[in-house]
């Protein structure tokens, strides 16, 4: 086969087979298929197309790339729950110990920020020490141990999904259905997962923006997810705003410790957390029912053993041990913390998600090629949420930057991104609906 015949035949709109399928990420993973080829045969997928077939073959294909985990002898079940992306998600950084608190095992795969979103890998590499890639023996030790681990993918779990992830990021790409499906299911039936929730997030925050294609993209994962022996469930969350009060890398990771504390917790996040979590507990039969599952999880929160869970999590995969206790000794500090107000008084009414997180690249804190390194330190902390009242005291956000320029620049994108009213907006709800 050539993989030009494979590209052209995709862009004249045909169905490819599984045979081209497999050849195709084969040859991505071995390199004999360059990375021009791999983003042309992305754009012909992302603008015509793959029918259910052709997308469960390609998720194979990239999940068979490498090794596929087993976890044979745990006295739990598996499960994880992944994000299609928002800017100050930080779910995952409190639902993986939550539920190993309740008795199940996470072993979580997850990436680095995609576009104008923020990665949990990002956020994890905030900590000195922390092994983003350990070793896969690394990695099973800390889950049977500890009850869950988050790192990225090594060079043997979907190896084809870690170079066209990358690829995506850059050539424009990323919003595809099939390629998010692809991307998201092949390492996470790596993982060798029992059940998964999908935290599919709507808004003008997301890649997908409508509720429309929200709910396609939920159909193709849980289609895909379960044909391939994985009880799947999709949750439709909110992202016409920032989740919760940080948006950048080390912040959300203090927000994140502070939740766990049960310190500044955020109620829009703190909602959306339990739900993804209650729903996993139900799947995988831990708890009977929603009500029972968050009355669990609350308990976890509440006696500290949730982040018992994550700061053992954290010391397994090289961090500090004592993180949890001292973070801001550990995490990373920018050179100026400082507000930025609105230009008049009134209420937070709408909020142009995604233009924060691309002013979050700006920063530093994102990348515009896939090798460029990251300034942990930026960000914001303290934002507003829509129906919020601001004024000359009570600030947009508080910014950390690393210089004048780039402060005037984030604070000049924020009071132009985030939209003031004089009267209060109506509440919308966190949870849209669930498929599956």
């Amino acid at each position: 086969m050539l993989p030009q015949e494979i590209i052209r035949k995709k862009r004249n709109h045909q169905a490819l087979n599984k045979e081209e399928i497999d050849f195709f990420i084969k040859g991505v993973t071995e390199g004999s298929i360059v990375d021009a080829q791999t983003a042309a045969l992305t754009m012909a997928i992302f603008l015509n197309g793959m029918n259910v077939e052709e997308t469960t073959a390609l998720t194979k294909a990239m999940r068979d790339s490498g090794d596929v985990l087993s976890w044979q002898g745990l006295d739990g079940p598996v499960v994880d729950k992944h994000s299609s992306g928002g800017v100050g998600d930080k779910v995952s950084l409190m639902l993986a110990p939550m539920l190993a608190a309740c008795g199940a095992y996470v072993p979580m795969i997850s990436g680095r920020g995609l576009g104008h979103t923020g990665g949990t890998l990002d956020k994890f590499d905030s900590i000195p020490g922390y092994q983003t890639v350990p070793s896969n023996a690394l990695f099973k030790k800390t889950v049977q141990e500890v009850g869950c681990a988050i790192i990225g993918q090594t060079g043997s779990l979907a190896p084809a999904d870690k170079k066209i992830y990358a690829l995506r990021d850059v050539c424009a790409t990323v919003e595809s259905i099939e390629l998010i499906t692809a991307s998201i299911l092949s390492k996470k039936l790596a993982a060798g997962l029992d059940c998964l929730v999908m935290d599919l997030k709507c808004g003008n925050g997301a890649f997908m923006e409508s509720l429309e294609r929200g709910r396609a993209l939920a159909s193709s994962i849980v289609n895909v997810a379960n044909e391939a022996g994985t009880r799947t469930k999709a949750v439709l969350t909110d992202m016409n705003q920032v989740l919760g009060r940080t948006a950048g890398n080390a912040v959300e990771m203090q927000e994140a410790v502070d939740y766990l504390k049960g310190e500044k917790v955020d109620s829009r996040l703190h909602k959306i957390t339990m739900e993804l979590c209650a729903e996993l507990l139900v799947l995988s039969k831990i708890s009977k029912d929603i009500k029972s599952a968050k009355e669990k999880l609350q308990k976890t929160l509440d006696s500290g053993k949730a982040l018992e869970k994550f700061a053992q999590m954290v010391s397994a995969l090289g961090g500090p041990k004592d993180f949890c206790e001292h973070p801001q000794k550990y995490l990373p500090q920018a050179v100026i913390i400082r507000p930025v107000f609105a230009k008049e008084r009134g209420y937070v009414c709408a909020q142009d998600t995604r233009g924060i997180g691309l002013s979050i690249i700006e920063l530093k804190g994102g990348r515009t090629t896939p090798e460029q390194k990251l300034d942990y330190a930026t960000g914001y902390s303290d934002f507003c949420q829509l129906g919020d009242e601001v004024d000359e005291r009570t600030p947009l956000a508080i910014i950390h930057a690393q210089t004048e320029e780039d402060f005037a620049k984030a604070a000049e994108s924020l009071q132009r991104l985030i939209k003031i009213n004089a009267k209060k907006p109506e509440p919308s709800p966190e949870i849209i609906e669930k498929i599956g």
